[in-house]
């Protein structure tokens, strides 16, 4: 029987995408765009049962990020940007401090490979949280409880049908939810705007949960700056629709890790090539790497996607200049031309 379709949106916010229905749902499933897409057990048996084909250059690839403390960027009051690991980061405009992602503490099948900048108590005076997706190397239950705590003004920015999840790790969180291409309501006297995309990627945490929370991206326009935060996503036509509603995106946060093996990974992630492509489409002028080095997720060696990246830039290949920084190390983003 086939399933009925609908489409969903958050009917408060605004949709910048003029003659967008809403997100389309598959039954109770969220779609990729037109599409319904279910990673199957089945892929991941044959990925555990195999021989992965560069397990002894992986096993001797020791490689991990450089680390420097940024506690002292946390506890001031200056804009910048800091890469935590993975794809957690700290951004602060204007005095207000975004955080991505938060994913502060090692847990079962996800062991970080290098230490966090800064003790998770020093995560304080964090104004927005925003959530691209469920899954769990992106949302820590641990750290979601820990930042609700120490932040009681905290509020979250993520996508349809999160606040139950949420709630149920941390009860009084404020949560604002919006499909792809709604921008969420920071209140008129707000310097910044934020608005939920597309990506091209899944949900599930359990085993009745599939695609039942929505998945995205986030775009922040800010002293006249465009900042591009891609979320986990494949290679897709979004990066097209994205460029074509916005225009160039001068900063681009994008995934480069966890692409091997291509017939498991190719729907959920980019690839370094893919990567650089969808910066290209984006004609993005800065381009920050992430999801790669802090978690062994994938059959590539861990500094691979780096090296990757970096080759491509080198070869004049990636259109904006590619800023690979340590773990904790401040960048001026608002410097950046």
């Amino acid at each position: 029987m086939a399933k009925r379709i609908s489409y969903l949106r958050n009917e408060a916010l605004p949709t910048v995408r003029p003659g967008y229905p809403g997100n389309k749902l598959f039954g109770n499933e969220f779609a990729n765009g037109e599409d319904l897409f279910e990673p199957s057990f089945g892929t991941v048996l044959k990925w555990q049962l195999a021989t992965n084909p560069q397990k002894e250059e992986k096993k001797a690839d020791t490689w991990a990020p450089t680390v420097v403390d940024c506690t002292d960027f946390l506890r001031s009051k200056e804009d910048g940007l800091v890469w935590l690991g993975h794809a957690s980061f700290v951004l602060r405009i204007a005095g207000i401090t975004l955080l991505f992602d938060p994913v502060l503490f090692s847990s079962l099948g996800l062991r970080r490979r290098h230490a966090l900048p800064c003790r998770p108590e020093d995560l304080v005076g964090i104004d927005y949280l925003l959530l691209s997706h469920g899954h769990r190397d992106h949302l820590d239950e641990k750290s979601i409880q820990l930042l609700a705590r120490q932040n009681p003004q905290l509020r979250v920015l993520s996508s349809l049908r999160m606040q139950p999840l949420l709630r149920g790790m941390a009860p009084g969180l404020v949560v604002q939810e919006a499909g792809w291409w709604q921008q969420y309501d920071l209140g008129p006297q707000a310097p910044l705007e934020i608005t939920y995309l597309p990506a091209a990627h899944w949900h599930r945490r359990g085993l009745a949960d599939m695609n039942r929370v929505l998945w995205g991206s986030f775009l922040i326009r800010a002293q006249d700056k465009l900042i591009y935060f891609a979320g986990d996503t494949a290679y897709a036509d979004h990066f097209e629709a994205i460029e074509a509603r916005f225009g160039p995106v001068d900063i681009v946060l994008m995934p480069i890790g966890a692409y091997k093996p291509a017939y498991m990974m190719n729907k959920s992630h980019v690839n370094p090539h893919e990567a650089a492509k969808a910066a290209n489409v984006l004609r993005a002028g800065h381009v920050v790497p992430m999801h790669y080095g802090t978690f062994d997720l994938s059959d590539e060696p861990a500094s691979e996607p780096l090296r990757q990246l970096t080759e491509v830039a080198a070869g004049g290949m990636l259109r904006g200049e590619l800023h690979a920084p340590a773990v904790g190390q401040v960048m001026r983003w608002q410097d950046w031309e």
